[in-house]
């Protein structure tokens, strides 16, 4: 891990609220010249901290009004169900991040759908036909009450 000094943690905190923010502004927020903050950026991006920046999109402005975390559970390991699940999700249109894990399930999926019937359609023609899947459990979200959250960055500071 890289240490980062108090410019370059206050950048990424700034960042994480406001991607787009012009340089000369970042700069002008952390206490640098344009420069400095210029050469800092491209570094935090060459080192792969900055991964990139994208268009937070509202799931209900285009029409996906049902929002829901899937556990899967395979039935067996060793036989490449977990590679071709994994080459499965990531085709997936409807599956926005996709997790291993530990615990009673194997895989831990956000989806995004239209409606209930487009969920039971996913979950029981998709899902559930997708060989080596042994069962699912789907939780429907109420309500987000935070998120998509930022990166914690307090532990950098000690």
């Amino acid at each position: 891990m890289s240490r980062l000094d108090e410019f370059e943690i206050r950048m990424l905190e700034i960042l994480q609220g406001e991607g787009r923010k012009p340089v000369s502004e970042l700069a002008e927020e952390i206490g640098l010249s344009a420069t400095p903050c210029a050469r800092r950026f491209e570094a935090l991006r060459e080192k792969g901290i900055i991964k990139g920046f994208q268009a937070q999109i509202s799931r209900r402005a285009v029409g996906l009004m049902v929002e829901v975390f899937i556990q899967v559970r395979l039935v067996s390991h060793s036989d490449g169900s977990p590679e071709r699940f994994i080459a499965a999700v990531e085709r997936m249109d409807e599956v926005s991040s996709c997790w291993t894990m530990t615990g009673d399930y194997d895989f831990l999926l956000h989806v995004m759908v239209r409606s209930v019937d487009d969920l039971n359609d996913f979950v029981m023609h998709r899902l559930m036909r997708f060989p080596g899947v042994r069962d699912v459990h789907t939780q429907l979200v109420l309500q987000n009450i935070k998120g998509p959250g930022r990166t914690p960055l307090a532990h950098l500071r000690r």
